[in-house]
C-alpha cells in the first residue's frame, strides 16, 4: 500500500501543470502586423516558450465582426483575455488616449518609438481606469499617409476635399487645413474612394498597399498626417492579476522581445519600401510595384502642417482631455518631442 501511495505521488508531481488558456483577439487579420508578428507570437512563440503552460485560442476583431470601437470595452468586461487594435479607435471612450498618436511629431520609427516609450506609463493608467486592462505592448502600423483618387500637388490641394481620417486628431487637423474629415471604416475605404464618397483617405502606406487602395487611388502624399496608428496589446486586468508572478514575467518578456521589439525594428525603413511598392519609385520587396503618382512634400508643406498642429490641433485636444492629462502629456510625450501645450 505504501509503495502504491508513493507511486501515485510521484505521478502527480511528474504531471505537467494545467495550461492557462488565453482567448486572444488580434488586430486586422489582412495586415502585415498581424500576419508577421501577432499570429506567430500567440499561436506558436508564447505557447512554446511557456512549455505548454500557456494555451492560446487566437482570432481577430474583423474575423469576429466586432466594432473596432468595442474591442477594449469588451476586453475590460472579460469577453476575452487579450485584445489588440489601434488605440485611436477607442478615443470616444477615452479622449486622453488621443495623446498617444499625434500627427507629424515623429518622421522615423526610432523617433516614434521614443514618444511611445515616454507615453507608456500614462497609457497604462488610461487602460487601467478606462478599460480594466493592463498594457503588454504598443506596436506601430506604418506612418499614416494620404491616398487620393483626385489630382493633388501639395498639402494645400487637400482644401475642400473629403478625406477619410485615421483618428480623431487627424480629423481635427484636416478640418483646420480646410478639408472635410469623413468617418469611414478601413474596410469600407476602397468602395468610398471608388464611388466618390471621399476624395482621399489616410492610412499606413503598407496597409494601403496590402488592402489594394492603389486600385482606387491615383496620388500618394507621403506626409504622416495620421501619425503611426499605434496598436495597443492589452490583457484583461482581472485575468492578469490571476496569473502567477512567474507567468506574468514570462509573458511580458516574451511579448516585449518577440512581438513588440521586432515590429518596431521592421518599421525602420518600411515607409521607403511601401512608397516604392505603391509608386514604382525604387525597389519593392513586398510584391508587384504599382503606379500611383508620388506627390513631393515641400518644406513649406511640412512647416504649415506643424504650425496647424501646434497652434490649433493640440490645444483643442487639451480642452477635450483636461488639464491633468495635458500636464502629463507635456511631461512625457511633449518633452520627448520638444513640444509643449499651453495649459493657461
Amino acid at each position: 500500500m505504501k509503495k502504491k501511495i508513493l507511486m501515485m505521488s510521484a505521478a502527480m508531481f511528474a504531471s505537467p501543470a494545467i495550461a492557462e488558456d488565453l482567448s486572444v483577439v488580434g488586430s486586422w487579420s489582412s495586415l502585415p502586423l498581424h500576419k508577421q508578428f501577432e499570429a506567430p507570437f500567440w499561436s506558436t512563440i508564447l505557447p512554446e516558450a511557456s512549455r505548454g503552460e500557456v494555451s492560446v485560442n487566437l482570432t481577430t476583431h474583423d474575423q469576429m465582426n466586432l466594432g473596432v470601437a468595442d474591442v477594449y470595452t469588451l476586453l475590460g468586461q472579460g469577453v476575452y483575455d487579450v485584445g489588440m487594435t489601434v488605440a485611436d479607435y477607442a478615443v470616444a471612450d477615452a479622449p486622453e488616449l488621443e495623446g498617444l498618436d499625434v500627427p507629424l511629431l515623429a518622421l522615423t520609427a526610432m523617433d516614434e518609438k521614443a514618444l511611445v516609450d515616454a507615453a507608456k506609463p500614462m497609457i497604462e493608467d488610461i487602460y487601467n481606469a478606462r478599460f480594466n486592462s493592463h498594457v503588454l505592448a504598443i506596436a506601430p502600423y506604418p506612418p499614416q499617409v494620404v491616398f487620393c483618387n483626385h489630382e493633388i500637388a501639395s498639402l494645400d490641394d487637400l482644401k475642400d476635399l473629403k478625406v477619410r481620417a485615421s483618428g480623431r486628431m487627424t480629423a481635427k487637423f484636416l478640418e483646420a487645413l480646410g478639408a472635410e474629415g469623413v468617418n469611414v471604416s478601413f474596410a469600407e475605404v476602397p468602395g468610398a474612394l471608388q464611388k466618390g464618397v471621399v476624395d482621399c483617405a489616410v492610412t499606413g502606406a503598407g496597409s494601403g498597399y496590402s488592402a489594394g487602395w492603389w486600385e482606387v487611388s491615383t496620388h500618394l502624399l507621403p506626409l504622416p498626417l495620421g501619425g503611426w496608428d499605434p496598436v495597443v496589446t492589452a490583457v484583461n486586468l482581472d485575468k492578469w492579476n490571476s496569473l502567477s508572478p512567474d507567468l506574468q514575467t514570462l509573458i511580458q518578456a516574451e511579448v516585449t522581445t518577440k512581438l513588440e521589439d521586432p515590429a518596431w525594428a521592421d518599421a525602420q525603413g518600411a515607409l521607403e519600401n511601401d512608397i516604392a511598392c505603391l509608386t514604382g519609385n525604387g525597389t519593392c520587396t513586398s510584391g508587384d510595384s504599382r503606379a500611383m503618382t508620388l506627390v513631393s512634400v515641400s518644406d513649406a508643406d511640412f512647416a504649415k502642417a506643424r504650425e496647424i498642429l501646434e497652434m490649433q490641433v493640440l490645444p483643442e485636444w487639451a480642452d477635450r482631455a483636461g488639464p491633468e492629462w495635458t500636464a502629463r502629456w507635456n511631461e512625457t510625450v511633449g518633452k520627448a518631442a520638444g513640444v509643449s501645450i499651453s495649459t493657461n
